[in-house]
């Protein structure tokens, strides 16, 4: 059996890896497992129900604080009754939970995957801590190439030793086009500092004196909302920009749009991205931690620099000011998405790894 584990609060971007992931891999006739930590969370359960509804056998373990000796006792006996061949992690809960525990119950090979940027990494002595937990893991897998040149930089690993395991994404049928009346951007991500909405407002209000019929929709919540939306007021741009809430599909919103914006600061992938390119939309992304490896710039879309409110201005009236260069850079971002990011890709690279694992200690 392969076990995989994550602490889940809601459905995002690792969480929707897995539930393309496990599926396809069961499809190929391996045994695989979810081992699900949570806190009680509706969005755990939303989760959970999504994936046994793909097939997949899930249980799960309730930890209540983040560091809960009586949750790590649960998942020893865990590991101890079920003897996994082979453990995968996602996520730091997961990760220094159940590589710990996997030594104690000596589950034979321990992946870990890393998924994203986080604050919290660039905390005094947590790349040391960080890496002693690592060490317990035999394959260690980054989700980009540059989420493992920022834990080279950030925690002192050594970006030689990830192997690079891209999110994949399943085509919906043909996309589309954009026949909105005036350009439309959207922007999908939690509230928060991290996915930089607070710059994408302000280059906003700079492209709009330039475009004065553009839109822009923010789908997703979280804490930063009330002060985003007192942005909006102070910006004066009440009349343009609109809160979507969460939206499950988002196909449907990223079709509304004739761009899709990735502001963040941090991104270890950037699934919205590749999301929108599967739709045949540009992307204006942050030139920072995998967006780079999904966005060709001038291509399928323009990078700039993160953080950064003029160049992100320019960009948007560049590409929503000419919907033909718009529709030219999404048909090639299509064309992209299919020819290098399909599941397909994902799966196979991680049966790949698992394969040769398992066969050095047969």
């Amino acid at each position: 059996m392969i076990l995989h584990v994550q602490k889940v609060a809601g459905i995002s971007g690792s969480e929707a890896h897995l539930l393309s992931l496990l599926p396809a891999l069961r499809a190929r006739g391996w045994n695989v497992r979810m081992l699900m930590l949570h806190e009680d969370e509706p969005g755990a359960w939303d989760f959970a129900r999504a994936l046994e509804a793909r097939g997949v056998p899930l249980d799960a373990i309730r930890v209540r604080a983040d560091v809960d000796p009586i949750a790590f006792l649960q998942l020893v006996g865990y590991l101890v009754r079920h003897r996994p061949e082979l453990l995968h992690t996602h996520l730091v809960h997961a990760e220094w939970y159940a590589l710990l525990a996997g030594a104690a119950a000596r589950v034979p090979l321990r992946f870990t995957t890393k998924h994203g940027f986080n604050e919290f990494r660039e905390a005094p002595y947590f790349g040391v801590a960080d890496r002693a937990v690592a060490s317990l893991a035999h394959v260690h897998i980054a989700i980009s190439r540059g989420l493992a040149r920022y834990l080279e930089d950030v925690e002192g690993f050594d970006r030689e030793s990830f192997e690079i395991v891209h999110y994949g994404i399943e085509p919906d049928g043909e996309p589309k086009p954009y026949d909105g009346p005036v350009p439309r951007l959207l922007c999908v991500g939690r509230l928060i500092p991290i996915k930089g909405h607070i710059v994408l407002l302000r280059a906003f209000a700079e492209a709009r004196k330039r475009l004065p019929g553009l839109e822009l929709e923010i789908a997703g919540r979280g804490p930063l909302e009330p002060a985003l939306k007192a942005l909006v007021a102070e910006l004066g741009l009440q009349d343009s920009v609109r809160f979507l809430g969460h939206v499950s599909p988002i196909q449907a919103a990223i079709e509304r749009a004739a761009v899709v914006v990735v502001p963040s600061m941090g991104e270890g992938f950037g699934m919205v991205a590749l999301e929108a390119m599967e739709r045949a939309r540009p992307v204006i992304a942050a030139n920072i931690g995998g967006l780079g490896e999904l966005v060709r710039d001038d291509e399928t879309g323009v990078l700039v620099p993160a953080g950064e409110a003029e160049p992100l201005a320019d960009a948007i009236v560049r590409v929503a000011g000419d919907l033909e260069l718009a529709r030219t850079m999404g048909d090639a971002g299509r064309r992209r998405a299919l020819s290098r990011f399909l599941q397909t890709a994902c799966t196979e690279r991680t049966e790949l790894l698992y394969e040769d694992a398992l066969t050095s200690v047969a």
